[in-house]
């Protein structure tokens, strides 16, 4: 471990949510973080300089685990599975950290149906789910083709499964523990051993993770064996994603199908609308997502009773403000007005903990434009957080 990187990330994850000044702009505000070093407005106004600063908060995340600062390129082998599509030179990792060039040919260390660096928990119904206020586990929707009861499956269980790598960098990370899984390479488990711990009182698999984009194959093995013997049993189970998004084209329509046939929930993490805050935030481009959301929407029609697609965003104060979630909602209603939009409660994490939590007025303000531009299905999630803090 530097000792640098580890002095840098102490001094970045103590608690400030005093004013703190752009690097730039020179402007103060408790909603600029010290962590990424700029404001939301040189960021999309001058993205250049600003993300040559904002970018060091993710050399300093990701050399504290081993893993490269920024998606590898310039290499000879290069690796599809998800959008980051790094090209790796020899002995190089991956952004994910899963797989490495050796002797010129493309090496992965997990994410096959043989293994996977995963983890799972069986969560009772109803939970906390992004989706939970038109969930068929919550709300009984689509009773009885694709839910147990019409009033919520308590007494029934959700096997939450915790993919330990990620093909994005958030600095506020809840989850941000999966980076122990991907340096550790542990637990290990294949695509039939998961499927197994899907028993008669489990309606739902949700993968989520870090995220299971560059794992994506495992977990579609996982899906089509437990499916099956579901269907063999007679019994309902649902395959639903939380995921960023940011796989294969290819492979991402194949889980879209396995939600869209099982009555599962594909859920989008949209992160930010500008490319420039979203990197900022990740430490990766957004440019693969919004053709990929598009591309599951065309799927949408076929299955009206529960909504196929969904998407959420954070509300990270100062950077994902109401333009961000104004943009996004234009995009989401252009394809369907319909499609839920959850706007989430943002608290201070893993990195990016000088900023305060979301203000009510902030998500407020984003329901309100969120409405303005055409969507119906919009819901706030983690209103307890919200609070009088900018």
């Amino acid at each position: 471990m530097n000792i640098e990187y580890e002095k840098m990330f102490l001094r970045f994850t103590g608690y400030n949510t005093g004013k703190k000044k752009c690097k730039l702009c020179g402007r103060e505000d408790v909603v600029i973080s010290e962590v990424i070093g700029v404001c939301s407005e040189c960021l999309r106004n001058n993205p250049e300089e600003a993300l040559a600063i904002a970018r060091r908060s993710h050399v300093i995340s990701r050399g504290r685990y081993g893993l490269p600062g920024s998606p590898p390129k310039g290499g000879s082998v290069k690796c599809n599975i998800c959008a980051n599509e790094c090209e790796l030179k020899e002995g190089e990792k991956g952004f994910c950290g899963l797989v490495e060039n050796r002797n010129g040919r493309l090496y992965r260390y997990a994410g096959f149906p043989d293994k996977a660096v995963v983890d799972y928990y069986y969560d009772p119904l109803p939970t906390n789910c992004v989706a939970e206020w038109f969930c068929p586990a919550t709300t009984g929707l689509g009773y009885p083709k694709y839910a147990v009861k019409s009033d919520g499956e308590r007494g029934f269980y959700n096997l939450a499964v915790f993919y330990g790598a990620c093909n994005l960098d958030c600095i506020f990370c809840q989850n941000w523990s999966y980076r122990e899984n991907t340096r550790k390479l542990k637990p290990l488990m294949s695509a039939r051993e998961l499927a197994s711990k899907v028993h008669d009182k489990v309606t739902c698999i949700c993968f989520f993770g870090g995220d299971p984009s560059p794992q994506i194959i495992h977990a579609i093995a996982t899906s089509r064996i437990a499916l099956k013997k579901a269907r063999d049993d007679g019994r309902i189970l649902r395959i639903c994603w939380e995921t960023n998004g940011l796989m294969n084209p290819k492979l991402l329509e194949v889980a879209v199908k396995l939600s869209l046939e099982s009555g599962g929930i594909f859920k989008f993490d949209i992160k930010a609308w500008t490319p420039s805050i979203y990197e900022a935030l990740t430490g990766v481009s957004n440019k693969m997502l919004f053709e990929n959301f598009k591309l599951a929407c065309k799927y949408i029609d076929e299955r009206p009773e529960v909504p196929l697609v969904m998407a959420s965003t954070l509300l990270v104060p100062g950077y994902v403000d109401v333009y961000e979630v104004r943009m996004i909602a234009r995009f989401i209603a252009s394809i369907d007005p319909e499609i839920p939009y959850s706007l989430l409660a943002f608290h201070p994490d893993y990195m990016l903990t000088d900023l305060p939590p979301t203000s009510r007025i902030h998500a407020l303000e984003c329901l309100n434009a969120a409405k303005e531009e055409g969507l119906k299905n919009i819901n706030i999630g983690n209103i307890w957080l919200l609070g009088d803090y900018y």
